[in-house]
């Protein structure tokens, strides 16, 4: 494995923007076992003037509009900030169907002999674990769980300062005195969102309703906008979701019932990037706002980091309110000003530590 060396190119975006995945190529595809998306895999370097960076994806895809995306996103920043190319020696990503996935994409990029991989999520934890006890050499980083391995840099954030945020919003502008949350998987990322959320709810309004729902999948659109016909049904009027593609059927089913009445009171709080784009309907937008999640950045910052010869294998890097890691998104105008100043005022107390956001909703009180 290459570890090369470089000047070091400091960047602090947040990248909040729709970038749409590319198709590989039959040769990649033949290499994966997935049939993934990914480039051209030619044994060839094309690039010049930085380390090489790739990414897998977990099942949700590059293009969920979501954490796979602003990986993504992270991993295409820095490669142009570098003059690189995608495909061998530049940038990439291959992304997994399933599960059984990881290992091989993750074995594919190393012998590619990409001098940094990164596996987006902690459904990764278990495989990037096992790469690493093999392949001693390989600088890898882990986005969302902890791996205790000296080639590994792990990448948490501190999801419930910024969801606290998204639960004041939602407590404050919900007209009905009810609104939800709508979960992937029961894992301890999730977790930190719904307790972040349900804490800052409870926080701008003791009295305020909060509807409950996990999917257990972060793939499948149809169980999201299920649980969100469910919700809005039973008078729920603001759903924050942190569920990656099954997400993205909450926007559907909010928009399908903006589209059939312009006056519907649906609003969605998207997640990870700027979702903004995903809840145009006609003149009308329903989506709030997104608590953002600076996952583009913190792939940035471990890329430079490693480019300049300071790999921080074996550490934990915790991005929270106070690293800018975390926040929420415009609005647009649709939150008012006076709930904004309530929110800027919530986020100085965490940011000093005057409030500590709980990690787990059993410990919201």
């Amino acid at each position: 494995m290459k570890k090369r060396k470089f000047g070091l190119l400091i960047s602090s975006v947040v990248a909040t923007g729709a970038i749409l995945g590319a198709c590989g190529t039959d040769e990649d595809k033949n290499d994966n076992a997935s049939t993934n998306e990914g480039s051209n895999d030619n044994g060839t370097e094309t690039s010049t003037g930085g380390i090489s960076v790739a990414m897998v994806t977990d099942v949700g895809g590059v293009d969920d509009k979501s954490f796979n995306q602003s990986a993504w996103e992270g991993i295409q920043q820095f490669g142009n900030e570098n003059g690189l190319t995608k495909g061998d020696g530049g940038f990439d990503y291959l992304q997994s169907a399933s599960d059984a996935d990881y290992n091989t994409n993750l074995n594919s990029l190393l012998r590619r002999d990409f001098d940094l991989v990164f596996g987006v999520g902690f459904l990764m934890q278990d495989a990037v674990l096992e790469i690493a006890n093999q392949q001693k050499d390989a600088q890898l980083a882990i986005i969302d769980a902890v791996v205790d391995a000296p080639n590994v840099v792990s990448v948490l954030f501190k999801e419930q300062e910024g969801a606290f945020l998204a639960g004041v919003a939602a407590a404050e502008m919900s007209q009905t005195g009810k609104i939800g949350f709508i979960g992937g998987q029961s894992i301890p990322v999730i977790e930190r969102f719904h307790a972040g959320f349900l804490a800052g709810a409870k926080a701008a309004n003791p009295d305020i309703v909060i509807e409950e729902y996990y999917a257990e999948a972060f793939d499948k659109a149809e169980l999201g906008k299920t649980a969100a016909n469910r919700m809005y049904s039973s008078g729920v009027d603001i759903i924050f979701h942190a569920a990656g593609g099954t997400g993205n059927g909450v926007f559907t089913e909010a928009k399908e019932r903006k589209e059939k009445d312009a006056n519907a009171n649906v609003w969605v709080i998207g997640v990870d990037a700027d979702q903004y784009a995903e809840g145009q309907v006609g003149d009308h937008n329903i989506t709030l706002t997104s608590m953002l999640k600076g996952v583009a950045h913190a792939v940035v910052d471990i890329s430079n980091r490693t480019q300049d010869g300071n790999f921080p294998g074996g550490e934990t890097i915790v991005y929270g309110l106070a690293e800018d890691g975390v926040g929420l998104a415009d609005s647009r105008g649709a939150i008012t000003d006076d709930v904004l100043a309530s929110i800027e005022e919530f986020k100085g107390k965490i940011a000093s530590g005057e409030i500590v956001v709980p990690e787990h909703p059993n410990d919201v009180k």
